[in-house]
């Protein structure tokens, strides 16, 4: 199969821009990583007019997709976790072109797993975690159960991935199948979810309780990247939360998150004098040191 894309892949591994050359084959076993797909060709390039560009070629009644995805396209992917198949694709691939041991180094840091890397990857998955949970319950307090019900799944999926960073692995596709063997306590809440023969409000109410209890516990893990970042100023205006850079991938969760941890009193707010009279500036400071 390699020998038939030869043509393809030796022009663009020809390039000075491309970083290496990838290549997967569909496995015996049923799968969504190669997208049904016989063969996927993944390209890395250093940069590109599009972050991703694909195309789709027949041979010998077989199909191939070629997917040329630049660095920083990548590393996103890898931190933020948003295209899990990526990680099968390098966990699994043959590689067909490697400039400078790129495609080497990558597959022993995602095999390492640097604490730094869990560390964020915890942060943002906990983030999620409290927008599902925190909007989950207030639709279940309106007595929208089935809407709470989506937000309770999602939650507890933020959970599970939690869980299985912490345990230094990335999760997988198969996310469940693998904090089932790593915190069954987890799988359990979401069986129970899923399965009870109780009402959706009494499921939901349980879960509640039980959720708050587990999320509680994980919140000097989930917390310690955000807090690692506030630590280098003594306090901080909203804007200058939202613009720096480590804290970007946090997005639209980084409010709801700072409410948070002020309840949980790991910040604090300072409130300084406007010109309005009563009217005070917000800031924001770490209250209590993480170990």
């Amino acid at each position: 199969m390699e020998d038939n894309l030869r043509s393809i892949y030796q022009e663009r591994a020809s390039q000075a821009n491309t970083l290496g050359v990838l290549l997967i084959e569909k496995k015996q076993q049923p799968t969504h990583s190669s997208d049904a797909f016989d063969v996927i060709l993944l390209i890395i390039v250093k940069e590109a007019d599009h972050p991703i560009f694909v195309k789709h070629y027949s041979f010998n009644e077989k199909t191939a997709a070629m997917h040329i995805v630049t660095e920083e396209q990548l590393n996103e992917w890898l931190l933020l976790g948003s295209n899990r198949k990526v990680f099968e694709w390098l966990a699994t691939s043959k590689i067909l072109f490697d400039r400078n041991e790129y495609i080497a180094g990558l597959k022993k840091e995602l095999r390492e797993f640097p604490f730094y890397g869990r560390k964020m990857k915890m942060g943002l998955e906990f983030s999620k975690l409290i927008r599902r949970y925190v909007d989950g319950k207030a639709l279940f307090e309106d007595r929208l159960y089935l809407d709470a019900y989506n937000h309770v799944v999602h939650s507890l999926h933020h959970l599970a991935r939690l869980s299985v960073i912490e345990n230094g692995l990335h999760p997988e596709l198969t996310v469940w199948h693998q904090v089932k063997q790593i915190e069954p306590e987890i799988f359990k809440l979401y069986d129970e979810l899923v399965n009870s023969e109780e009402t959706l409000e009494e499921r939901l109410q349980l879960l509640f309780l039980a959720s708050e209890f587990m999320i509680h516990s994980k919140t000097h893990l989930g917390a310690a990247h955000i807090l690692d970042v506030l630590e280098k100023k003594e306090s901080w205006s909203i804007h200058d939360i939202m613009s720096e850079k480590e804290l970007l991938p946090y997005s639209l969760e980084l409010e709801i998150f700072l409410e948070y941890l002020i309840e949980k009193h790991l910040i604090e707010v300072l409130n300084v004098e406007t010109k309005g009279q009563g009217i005070f500036h917000r800031y924001y400071r770490i209250k209590e040191k993480l170990s």
